[in-house]
């Protein structure tokens, strides 16, 4: 017994630390991030209010059917519903059964069920483009937490370099070949770089919080993603014009389509508004049926008519026609038509801004993928040639042709060279990820 519980135990930490090691990639984050977002969920509860309004202009279009029962007794002076002859006491029974269907009232009921079915296609438009948002700002803070683990990794790989060239000079300054000054210079150099380091491992932490916020996720220490180096990866979008990108954006993009949607919805809105003009012709029909403990077989005979018996034998029925003709309604309809049209033009407008937004959007995110581009080229270049100095420059520091200052200063600059390169490189992969994904391909670092 004591065996299978140790093992259990065991079992179960092995799964706790599997557990908290678990590395992310990005399409777990996203997928993760879409599943749990909070505003997605109020969304989805918005969408499934507008199935429900949906269902409610159904109803609208079929007959309804309400009863309505009414049990009361009578203290004092009153009079049989029968005969009608007074009385004391009665305990009397009313019931009710009625049906109505409206047959025409200008298809107002016809065109809010197509209303209904439209508006829940704009909301499921207004979910998707949350969700494209979302993927956008889970893959900008994944490839920021991929930078600063970069930027982090070359900082500690540095520091080692310096290490060893701190060791070496000790050895020279107190074999005497060496000055003093060369060896606080080199402490100088490795002290700012453990600062580096320090600072780099706080933009680590920092972006790892801000993707787990995205996510949804309170356990940030346990939370990391897939340790992996990710290169620039091969893309011809470039080959597309700003134009074409746009273009093909207009037809699939969905704050587009929800802006479209909305139109629609306004241009309906206007014909249900006109329909107010139109006489409303409604149908009705109703059972009614009573009982009283006053109604007797017979004057002779005081015995009560049974309760089935009289709901039988005092029923009616009763069915009609009803019209309303609009004549003057203090001008509720006209303004209501008004009304509409007013927002028809305000949908109009907010779907022209949102093309335009769209297109500025893109010719920034196709001048940005241009810009970045160059810029990373040019920045492998000076790390380049900022090795080459380097290397140049550790050559004479070792046979003591350069100080340490100057040698620390070509260090430095490679440093620089390499945060520079790391930080244009994850900048000019998100724009080429945004502009990709304006042109309908998915968000993958693939």
């Amino acid at each position: 017994m004591k065996f299978k519980i140790t093992l259990f135990m065991i079992i179960c930490a092995m799964f706790i630390t599997n557990a908290q090691m678990k590395k992310w990639t990005l399409q777990e984050c996203v997928t993760f991030a879409i599943d749990n977002n909070l505003s997605v969920e109020q969304f989805q509860l918005d969408l499934e209010t507008v199935k429900i309004e949906e269902r409610d202009a159904l109803g609208n279009l079929i007959p309804n059917l309400n009863g309505d029962a009414r049990l009361t007794e009578n203290l004092g002076l009153s009079f049989n519903p029968t005969s009608q002859e007074p009385v004391n006491t009665q305990l009397n029974f009313t019931g009710n059964l009625t049906s109505s269907l409206t047959l025409f009232d200008g298809l107002r009921n016809f065109k809010n069920l197509t209303r209904a079915k439209m508006n829940a296609i704009a909301s499921q438009y207004r979910l998707d483009d949350l969700k494209d948002d979302i993927r956008l700002n889970v893959a900008n803070a994944y490839l920021q937490v991929l930078s600063n683990k970069e930027a982090l990794k070359v900082s500690e790989a540095q520091y080692a370099v310096t290490e060893q060239d701190l060791k070496r000079t000790k050895e020279l300054v107190e074999s005497g070949v060496s000055p003093r000054g060369d060896l606080l210079e080199i402490e100088a150099t490795a002290a700012s770089q453990e600062q580096q380091i320090v600072n780099g491992e706080g933009l680590v932490l920092i972006s790892r919080i801000n993707l787990a916020q995205l996510l949804q996720i309170t356990d940030y220490e346990n939370f990391d993603i897939a340790d992996e180096s990710f290169e620039i990866p091969p893309s011809d979008i470039l080959n597309n014009s700003a134009k074409v990108i746009f273009d093909k954006a207009l037809s699939f993009r969905n704050d587009i389509k929800f802006s479209k949607s909305n139109v629609e919805l306004a241009e309906k809105d206007i014909e249900i508004a006109k329909g107010a003009y139109y006489p409303t012709l409604n149908a009705f029909i109703n059972y009614n049926t009573r009982y009283s403990d006053q109604n007797l077989v017979s004057a002779q005979d005081l015995t009560v008519i049974p309760f089935t018996e009289q709901l039988y034998r005092f029923d009616g029925l009763s069915y009609g026609f009803q019209l309303n003709v609009p004549f003057f309604n203090g001008w509720n309809a006209r303004n209501g038509v008004k009304r509409a049209k007013i927002d028809l033009e305000r949908a109009k407008l907010q779907l022209e801004q949102d093309k335009l937004d769209l297109e500025t959007n893109i010719q920034q995110a196709y001048v940005d993928v241009t810009t970045f581009s160059k810029a990373h080229e040019a920045a492998v270049k000076t790390l380049e040639a900022r090795r080459l100095a380097y290397d140049y420059a550790k050559e004479r520091f070792n046979v003591g042709l350069m100080n340490a200052f100057d040698f620390s200063q070509a260090q430095s600059r490679v440093d620089d060279a390499e945060a520079t390169v790391i930080r244009t490189k994850y900048d000019y992969i998100f724009r080429l990820k945004i502009l990709e994904f304006y042109f309908g391909i998915p968000i993958s670092l693939n």
